[in-house]
């Protein structure tokens, strides 16, 4: 079992953790990593373009000029695809990116990617994160007692408090477990997890 520090807020190690070999002691998956980062991305996509075809461009209804006699060539619509205005033949039109991925195989890519952490020697593990109010300096002097400076927060649970304190600090991002995915831990240098969130994982991904 991989074996980590736990540290206050202030940066200072207060015991150890065993982490779960089947959550974060797992030899990593990179394609299956790849195509969780695919999915998410591409469910991310709003998929509201559209292009109007010719069917859909104002006008049309009449012939442009006579068929023969004008020294011009033959016109039939001004909607015509090769009219400047007119349709266009294989433009976008909605639809959705989403993409589908089985649930054994998300779940290896959660596991996937927080092994990596840990054998990158990037994960923090966190006794508690508490912050009384939404304050900012709070959590910039607890990721600076760390040395870290970009990181993904993961709590056990909506913190409001953590979320609003930590919301304006550049390359920090605060989620709950229920919300982590996999392109955003892989996506941060750090990865800060409270006890609670370990073993949150621990329950779900084992």
């Amino acid at each position: 079992m991989p074996t980590v520090d736990v540290h206050n807020m202030h940066g200072e190690a207060v015991g150890q953790i065993q982490l779960a070999d089947s959550v974060f002691g797992i030899e990593a998956n990179e394609h299956v990593m790849h195509l969780a980062v695919v999915r998410h991305l591409a469910g991310l996509r709003r998929g509201t373009h559209d292009t109007k075809t010719r069917a859909e461009v104002r006008g049309g209804g009449r012939k442009p000029w006579r068929q023969k006699g004008t020294g011009r060539a033959r016109a039939g619509s001004r909607v015509s695809p090769l009219w400047r205005g007119g349709g266009i033949v294989f433009g976008p039109h909605p639809r959705s990116y989403r993409l589908d991925m089985p649930k054994k195989v998300r779940r290896l890519a959660m596991r996937s990617a927080l092994s990596t952490k840990v054998q990158n020697g990037e994960l923090v593990v966190l006794d508690k994160l508490t912050v009384d109010a939404p304050k900012t300096k709070t959590i910039v002097a607890m990721l600076k007692a760390l040395g870290v400076e970009k990181a993904l927060i993961v709590t056990d649970g909506v913190d409001q408090n953590v979320f609003l304190s930590a919301r304006n600090i550049p390359g920090v991002t605060v989620v709950d477990t229920s919300s982590a995915n996999v392109y955003e831990i892989l996506k941060h240098k750090s990865l800060i997890l409270t006890k609670d969130a370990v073993a949150k994982f621990e329950e779900v991904l084992a």
